[in-house]
């Protein structure tokens, strides 16, 4: 992604949120269904699991994001490490549904927005702060999901970024 100059948070966040999407989606998009489901070991989570987890994350943080506390009642965090979506045009579905969230609540605020208050487990951050830590949290999960698909791929990996050895 071409660096753009900006002063504008908000802008700066939802180029953020988009690099990381493409960026998970290019890794998914190398390896075969069945490596979507494969975990490494019995500690590890799949691409599917991973992505599951993250859809889950998205709906609870970003429904009703500036009203209501961002780990909602209903959330069962520990049901999105089991029993992912059983296809790719299903798990590829849960992907996009919680993408939509995260850009549905942010395109709609302002720069003013970013003082205000909301609650993440009931711990108050400002908005800046929230969004802020679905940053650091989506690109984790993002460099895991790299991770699985490169090592699936192993010499048949295509780079996502500059390849080895190539100076600029």
């Amino acid at each position: 992604m071409p660096v753009k100059f900006t002063t504008s948070y908000l802008e700066d966040a939802l180029a953020l949120f988009r690099q990381y999407k493409l960026l998970t989606e290019r890794a998914m998009e190398q390896v075969t269904d069945e490596e979507l489901f494969i975990a490494l070991d019995e500690e590890m989570n799949s691409i599917a699991i991973t992505v599951k987890h993250m859809a889950g994350n998205m709906r609870s943080r970003w429904t009703d994001f500036l009203t209501t506390d961002g780990e909602k009642p209903d959330r069962d965090r520990d049901s999105e490490f089991v029993a992912p979506p059983t296809t790719r045009e299903a798990l590829m579905g849960v992907w996009e549904e919680g993408w939509r969230r995260v850009f549905g609540a942010l395109e709609l605020l302002n720069q003013s927005d970013m003082s205000r208050e909301v609650y993440i487990r009931g711990e108050k951050h400002s908005v800046l702060q929230a969004i802020q830590r679905q940053i650091a949290h989506y690109s984790y999960h993002s460099g895991q999901i790299v991770l699985l698909a490169k090592h699936f791929r192993s010499a048949q990996w295509k780079t996502l970024s500059m390849p080895r050895n190539r100076h600029v």
